[in-house]
Formats: C-alpha cells, sequence, structure tokens
C-alpha cells in the first residue's frame, strides 16, 4: 500500500494528524488531570504485584540520552506488566549525595569553596540536589515515562538516611566492618578515596624505568627492577621475587646484575648491551631474605618471595611499596613490612619523601628519574602508553596510597561465597551478566567504604583524644539514625559530641569521655546500595526482593553489585529476582559520545523538534543489550516508521467510522482472506507477548513493523480497499474486512502502549465507547493469541498466494513504466504456472477472486511466452477487456449493462440498487 494515498482515501472525516510537539504536552496536562498513576494502581488494586526497583541517577544536570533511555526501558516494562494485569508500582528514585553533585557545586564556586565550612557546603549542595532532581522529573515526564513522580525517594531525605545507617549498623553488629592502613585508589585532584566502581580506564603515557639496587652484602650483586612509577620509590621496602623463577647473574662491566632467566636476553636489549655473559643461575628462593641498599633513601629493601612476580614484562624483580599497591600490601603483611606513604592528600610529596617535599607526585618522576640517572642507578628509560586507572568524575589519572579507611570485608561471615550464589539463582538478561558480574565479585578487594568528602552520610565513627581508640559501634550508629531520622545527617556537623552520643558514654578503652567526631563520610555507593532497605522494604506498594533491576552495564562493578553485597550481608538472599543490563550510547560511527567531537544528542532537542514518540520508538527498535547508536539521520529513520504506523492507525480508524462491535462477523462466516489476516494478527500477537516477557524489545519493533509494512500494508490492506469502498456499506464482504481491521486496531493499540504511548492514548479516544473500559488505554488488558487462528495449512496456502503475486506485481510494474498500462486495474494478466504444485493450490481460487488479490481488472491462465518470467510463474501483462467502470474503476465487458447505472460494472450497479 501506498502510505501517501492513504492520505487521500474518503475517510469520513476522521482526522489524526501527528503534532507531536504540540499534542504530547497536551497528554501530559491530560494525564495530570485524572491522576494516572492513582488512577492505575487504583484499577490494578488487589492484583498481582510486580516491582520494577529505580536505580536512581545523580541529581547534577539536565537528563542526557543514555539516562532518557534507561527512563523508557523501564516505562516499557512497568506498562507492559500493567497491561498483563499487575499491579506494577514505579518509584522513581535520586542519588542525591556524594562526589559528581559536591563537585558541580565547587566547580561553580572556584576557590571559594576551599574557605567555606562543610556545613555551608552541605547547604549549596542540597540545594543544588533539590533542584536538578526536579528538573528531571519534569523531564522524565516529558518522555511519557509514568510514575509516582511527586512522591520520589530521594537519598538525602532524613528518613533514607537513617535506613543507611541501620543497614552500617547491621554490618557493625555482624562484624563486616574493620578500619584500616592499606593502599586504596586515591584521586589527588578530588582528595578523596575512590571505590573500585568509581575508577575508570584510559590509556596514559608513563615512565618506564630499569634501576639498579645494590646487594648489602655482596656489592658486585645489583637487583634490578623496572617500574611505570618511579614516584612511588621513596616508599619502597622490598624488592620481590618468584621463588620458582631461575634467575641468571649477569655480568656486565665488573656489576652484577640479577634478572629472571627468561628475561635477560630482552632486558640486555633494552639496555643496548651485547657485551654480557651469566655467571650463575640460582631459583628466586635463594635470595629470600637478603637486603639491598634504596638508591637514593637511607634504608635498606628486603628480598621477598610473592608469586604474582611474572615473566610478562620487566625483569623478574618486583619493586614493592605496600603503600601503594594492593599486591604489595599483602606481600607486607606475610614480611611484616612497613606501610610507607609519603604522599599528602592533593598528590604532593611529604617531609618522609625528603628532598621531594612539596612536589606533586606526577611532577616529581621527572625529577627522581633524573637523579636515578645523575647517581648511577638508572640503566634505562622510556616511556609506555598503557590502560591506567582514572577517576570517574574528574577523568584525572589517580593513585594508589596507603591511608586509614572504613572497609566492608568481603569474606567475613562467607559474604563472598554467599553473594555468588545469589547471583546463580539470579535470572540475567543477557545472559553474559551473569559471568561478568561473578568474576568482579569473586576477584574484588574488600570495599573502601570512607569517603574525605562534605556532601554525603557522615560515618558515626569517634575517636579518643587521650587513648587513640577510634570507636564505631552499632549502639552508637542506632542512636545517631534515632536522631536523623527527624533531623537529618547535617546534624553530624552541627552538634557537639555529648548531643550525638548516648548519655554516660565513654571511651571503651581508657574510659575517658574526651571524644571526637570523625568527619569522613560514606561511599555514596552505600546510599544507593541500601535502597533495597530504604525504599523497597518500607514503601507498603511495594515487596521485597523486587522482581526486577534494570540498569547501564556499569553497574555489574556499581548499582547492582553494591545492592547485592549489602541485602545478602543484612538480609541473606539478593535484593532482585531478575537483572537486566542494557549497553551504552555511542554516535552513529560507534564513537563514544562526547562535546568535543560535537556528536552529542540531546533528548530533549528531539523532544521539540520531533515528540518524545520519536525517541522512544528508537529505544524500541534498538538492541539495548549491546551497545546502542544515535544520530539524527538514525531518529529521522524512526520518523519514517512511524509515519507508517500512524498511518495505518489512520487507515484503520477511518475505515471503521461506521463499524460497531455488534457489526462483526463470526469467524466461521468471514472471507479466507481475512481469516489469513486474522492469523497473521494471532501470530502477531504471540511473538511480541514472548518477546516482551523476555524484555525484547527491538524484538517487538522488528515483529510489528514487519505485521504492518509486510503483511497489511504491502497485501492484506491494499487487497480489501476494493471491497471496503465499493461493496454495499453492510455488506458480509465489508463487513468480514471491518471485523478483521477492529481486531487489528485494538490488538495494535495495546501491544504499541507501553512504547508508543502518546499515540496509542490518542488512538484510544477515537474507540467506540463500549471497548473503551477505562479512563486511559494503560489500564486495559492484555489482547490474548488464539491458537485455533493460527492454521498451518492456512498459512501454506496463502505463501503460494503471495510467492504468485510478487511475480504478478514485478510484471505489473515493468508494463506500468513501458507506459502499457497507467493504473492496475487497466491490465488483464495472463498466467504460465511454472509449479504443478502451485497450479493445485491456485486452481481453488477463482478468477474474479485472484483478481482482487492482483489488483487487476482480470485473470486468465495460458502460455506468456513473452512475459516476465518470475520464480515461479510467467507473467504477461495485456489491456483489460471491456470498458472502465466509473466507480470501481475495473474493466468489464458488461460496463454499462443496467440502463440505470450507466458507466458501471453488474456488481456496483447491484450494490447502488440496493443502496
Amino acid at each position: 500500500m501506498d502510505y501517501k494515498d492513504t492520505l487521500n482515501l474518503p475517510q469520513t472525516g476522521f482526522k489524526m494528524k501527528a503534532n507531536l510537539v504540540n499534542k504530547e504536552p497536551m497528554q501530559l496536562k491530560e494525564w495530570d488531570k485524572i491522576g494516572l498513576y492513582e488512577y492505575i494502581r487504583e484499577q490494578r488494586k488487589g492484583a498481582p504485584l510486580f516491582v520494577l526497583h529505580d536505580g536512581p541517577p545523580y541529581a547534577n544536570g539536565n537528563i542526557h540520552v543514555g539516562t532518557a533511555l534507561n527512563k523508557i526501558l523501564k516505562d516499557f516494562i512497568i506498562k507492559y506488566k500493567t497491561l498483563r494485569g499487575f499491579d506494577a508500582p514505579y518509584i522513581p528514585g535520586w542519588d542525591t549525595h556524594g562526589l559528581p553533585i559536591e563537585q558541580k557545586v565547587t566547580s561553580e564556586l572556584g576557590p571559594k569553596s576551599k574557605e567555606l565550612p562543610k556545613p555551608e557546603i552541605r547547604k549549596l549542595c542540597r540545594k543544588y540536589a533539590t533542584k536538578y532532581y526536579k528538573i528531571q522529573r519534569d523531564q522524565f515526564k516529558r518522555l511519557g515515562v509514568r510514575g509516582d513522580w511527586y512522591n520520589p525517594y530521594l537519598t538525602f531525605d532524613p528518613k533514607y538516611e537513617a535506613s543507611v545507617l541501620k543497614i552500617l549498623s547491621k554490618l557493625v553488629k555482624q562484624n563486616q566492618i574493620y578500619r584500616k592502613l592499606k593502599p586504596i585508589y586515591w584521586c589527588t585532584h578530588c582528595e578523596t578515596a575512590l571505590a573500585e566502581a568509581e575508577v575508570e580506564y584510559h590509556d596514559h603515557e608513563s615512565y618506564s624505568v630499569y634501576v639498579k639496587f645494590r646487594d648489602t652484602v655482596d656489592p658486585g650483586l645489583f637487583y634490578i627492577i623496572w617500574t611505570t612509577t618511579p614516584w612511588t620509590l621513596p616508599a619502597n621496602v622490598a624488592i620481590a621475587l618468584n621463588p620458582d623463577f631461575d634467575y641468571c647473574e649477569v655480568e656486565v662491566n665488573g656489576e652484577r646484575y640479577l634478572i629472571a632467566k627468561e628475561l635477560v636476553e630482552n632486558t640486555m636489549k633494552e639496555f643496548g648491551i651485547d657485551d654480557y655473559h651469566i655467571t650463575a643461575t640460582r631459583k628466586g628462593n635463594e635470595y629470600e631474605g637478603r637486603k639491598a641498599l634504596h638508591p637514593f633513601m637511607h634504608r635498606e629493601s628486603l628480598i621477598v618471595l610473592a608469586d604474582y612476580v611474572e615473566l610478562d614484562a620487566g625483569t623478574g624483580c618486583v619493586h614493592t611499596a605496600p603503600g601503594h599497591g594492593e599486591d604489595d600490601y599483602q606481600t607486607g603483611l606475610r614480611y611484616n613490612l612497613p606501610v610507607l606513604s609519603p604522599v599528602n592528600d592533593d598528590g604532593t610529596f611529604t617531609a618522609q619523601a625528603g628532598k621531594y617535599q612539596g612536589l606533586h607526585v606526577f611532577k616529581a618522576n621527572p625529577v627522581i628519574v633524573e637523579d636515578l640517572k645523575n647517581s648511577g642507578h638508572l640503566l634505562a628509560e622510556g616511556r609506555i602508553k598503557h590502560s591506567y586507572p582514572h577517576c570517574w568524575r574528574c577523568k584525572k589519572p589517580i593513585i594508589f596510597r596507603a591511608t586509614e579507611q572504613w572497609f566492608v570485608d568481603i569474606d567475613a561471615n562467607n559474604l563472598r561465597e554467599k553473594a555468588l550464589n545469589e547471583i546463580k539463582k539470579t535470572d540475567w538478561h543477557p545472559a553474559w551478566g551473569e559471568n561478568r558480574i561473578t568474576a568482579m565479585v569473586q576477584d574484588r578487594p574488600d570495599w573502601c567504604i570512607s569517603r574525605q568528602r562534605s556532601w554525603g552520610i557522615p560515618i558515626p565513627a569517634f575517636k579518643c583524644a587521650d587513648c587513640g581508640e577510634v570507636i564505631l559501634k552499632s549502639n552508637l550508629i542506632d542512636h545517631f539514625a534515632s536522631i536523623v531520622e527527624e533531623k537529618g545527617t547535617d546534624v553530624w556537623f552541627h552538634y557537639d559530641v555529648e548531643r550525638l552520643l548516648p548519655e554516660g558514654y565513654n571511651c571503651p578503652k581508657c574510659g575517658s569521655k574526651n571524644l571526637k567526631k570523625l568527619e569522613d563520610i560514606l561511599d555514596v555507593w552505600i546510599d544507593s546500595g541500601a535502597s533495597f532497605e530504604a525504599v523497597v522494604k518500607n514503601r507498603e506498594e511495594l515487596r521485597f526482593p523486587s522482581d526486577v533491576y534494570i540498569e547501564g552495564s556499569d553497574q555489574h562493578r556499581g548499582w547492582f553489585q553494591s545492592s547485592l553485597l549489602l541485602s545478602v550481608a543484612a538480609e541473606e538472599i539478593a535484593p532482585f529476582k531478575t537483572v537486566i543490563t542494557h549497553g551504552f550510547i555511542n554516535d552513529e560511527n560507534g564513537r563514544k559520545m562526547s562535546k568535543s567531537l560535537g556528536n552529542v544528542i540531546d533528548p530533549q532537542e528531539i523532544n521539540e523538534k520531533y515528540g518524545a514518540e520519536i525517541l522512544r520508538l528508537w529505544v524500541a527498535s534498538s538492541n539495548y543489550q549491546e551497545d546502542i547508536r544515535i544520530s539524527m539521520n538514525i531518529i529521522k529513520q524512526q520518523i519514517e516508521n512511524y509515519r507508517k504506523i500512524r498511518n495505518t492507525l489512520r487507515y484503520l480508524l477511518g475505515n471503521l467510522s461506521d463499524f460497531h462491535p455488534e457489526d462483526a462477523i463470526p469467524y466461521e462466516e468471514m472471507l479466507e482472506l481475512d481469516r489469513w489476516a486474522l492469523m497473521k494478527l494471532h501470530q502477531l500477537i504471540k511473538s511480541v507477548t514472548l518477546h516482551y516477557e523476555n524484555y525484547e524489545f527491538y524484538k517487538v519493533h522488528m515483529a510489528v513493523m514487519k505485521f504492518i509494512v509486510t503483511d497489511m500494508s504491502a497485501f492484506y490492506l491494499d487487497i480489501i480497499k476494493d471491497r471496503l469502498y465499493v461493496e454495499g456499506k453492510k455488506s458480509l464482504k465489508r463487513r468480514s474486512a471491518q471485523t478483521v481491521l477492529f481486531e487489528i486496531l485494538i490488538s495494535l493499540a495495546k501491544v504499541l502502549a507501553p512504547i508508543l504511548t502518546f499515540t496509542m492514548e490518542e488512538v484510544y479516544g477515537f474507540l467506540p465507547d463500549s471497548v473503551r473500559a477505562y479512563s486511559t488505554i494503560q489500564a486495559e488488558k492484555w489482547p490474548e493469541f488464539k491458537e485455533e487462528y493460527i492454521k498451518p495449512e492456512l498459512e501454506k496456502r496463502w505463501d503460494c498466494v503471495i510467492s504468485l503475486r510478487e511475480d504478478v506485481l514485478k510484471a505489473l510494474e515493468i508494463a506500468r513504466t513501458n507506459k502499457e498500462i497507467g493504473n492496475s486495474l487497466d491490465a488483464k494478466v495472463i498466467i504460465d504456472l511454472k509449479d504443478p504444485k502451485l497450479k493445485e493450490v491456485i486452481n481453488t481460487f477463482k478468477a474474479d477472486e485472484l483478481a482482487d488479490i492482483f489488483i487487476v481488472s482480470q485473470v486468465d491462465f495460458g502460455r506468456a511466452d513473452d512475459g516476465f518470467d518470475g520464480d515461479v510463474s510467467k507473467v504477461k501483462v495485456v489491456k483489460a477487456e471491456g470498458e472502465k467502470c466509473e466507480r470501481c474503476w475495473k474493466y468489464s465487458k458488461e460496463t454499462g449493462a443496467n440502463p440505470k447505472y450507466p458507466g458501471t460494472c453488474p456488481r456496483c450497479a447491484g450494490v447502488l440498487s440496493e443502496n
């Protein structure tokens, strides 16, 4: 069917112009008038519950296309489940604490931020987060997303904060929390500890240096280390060797260099040395306990053993600084090594680093390298580009730095093992999500949960000024939580110690009352990860555990994992039954979105230019389980798809203006073509239901587009135009087609309602009152497919007809191009079938039935030697016989035979007589 033609078809006064940009805001106002969210909840009162728990975005700016994708996907699920008869509440939430918001505020303040006290920074952060959660709320609403928008959860809400503290109290009571000096990720720009989930890896150019350490007993022997972080050398206290490797003592100019045997040749090439020979070879374990002189610090480095030493790079002798690396730290524990980390919060060296005091660690690299060169300890230097950890917020390189922090012990109480078991019980979409999060949980270190920032939930810990004891007890946390529930966490910074402690509390170690507050705040992932407690378990309309969590693939390391660990620790069960992961968004060339590249797509711009329906249709068309591409060109493709859907709906509505449900024809009396169309519809309902259940919305999109474009527009709707406009108004043939169109219209509106939420609401308003049971299509019931309508024999039979029709249409197109005919009704086709089995099927159709199917005036069978040679037939197109009917445009030898209706064929004359 030519969609341009549909605009000119007689549609009995029905008008349905798109104009989404203006119509969508009007529809939102209508939904607000009826209280859409509350109305839907009321209609589903007592129905089975389905809980999708919203992962909270940061309230730190306008929404972007990634957050739009996330919210629209959630809306698809909520609306589908509602149509399936579930009570599906949706409580949106926002992450209103943490570095992303504080960084926005401090960057706006500039240098002034360094002077402001923490309470003032917190006040500004609260104001900022409040502003942007409201902005985002309205932007999400504009996308047509349905939710309890004016009763969301906010992580800075006092009751929410108190719930987080209660989870912390449980962990402390279970001895799951400890404080220790150990190396963690540290951002020197943001001046705070980072969790694994807050670290990104990007290419970075580092120094590559080979340094020699002289043996303290054998002055001719040097241990050769290789490092890409010269700035960590001031903290070196050991050199690690693999106990099982063979190590060679390689003589060069009277000195002996200790290098792993397999790496000797490559290392000598790096040094540019050809003249060398091996004087001895020993196992690494033979060197354990020996010592070497540090090249520029006044101390010795112990030779230790470690099985993590590998042969993929370097020399097999590994520089070890327990204050600057996790492996180094573990080795340090085994050998009781000092944990040195002579670095301030801002990344500058302390006095413990000697002459380098005051230098930023990264700026110290060239200075240290130059000093090593001048002292004769540097054997080679170069640069290496490699993947290096960066801060997720400021995007700057970070360091490993030993500081005193609070940690969750991942292995205490078998937490890691329990979490891994819960992962196995969870349904993961796509399936690879299970392997990804399993690997992350298996390998993750203990969780650093303290941050050195202002904006967040304070860790209610105290330090005794007399004995130095640091105190974090569950009863103290519970006491603080009871205050927070009413007053909020700002009281930590306003109240004196006595008001924050239970009456008469003393230091449990020395009995002193001289206690001081510590001011670390909780990792923001604790805030959001505890939402199962603060929201799902506390909101009466929800249920724990949730049915579904759905977020981006980065949340395997983030929210999915933090929620899992906290829930398993506190409740012994995962907080979710199903986890769905969507990919990231790139431009049409597969590049990451970047303002510098100019390839950022703003969802607000799409709304203003084309309407939110187009964005929703793009989401539905995308396989979100992979990384997704978007551009204005891709959006414009969806505009065309939307136009096809909308014009089909216009066609259906326009041809049902005189049809009422009581006019429906029973299935047994329908024409065979109409029964075929009904079969295709129920096949569609069956398939899209399965796709929705599997959260595969792109397959819904594909199935619907195929049904509309191929099955309906290019075939069924094209053929029945003649019946709809020419047959008697109440004739069986016309009513049979209208019965099918009516069912297609209602079913399409319902299966597309979760996706094209505005358009299907508009369609619903045009349906007869007798089939509109609710104030909105969103409260309707899902169409049920009827298996008895799906008949394989009927499908095979019509597949034969369709294959022949394709040949006929190609032949007609050639004839039209050659100007042998104008309209296809000018033609008579002579068909020469190639396949005897096909002939058996086609012979069961009458010639006038086939003429209707092919949209020609006449059909005949015979030899067509000079006709179009198609796949299943040869088709010859000739001029139709007889005269053209002025009413239906078909040719007939009997046109004009009825004097009462001159210029009409017998069929049209009969219809006019009846009318």
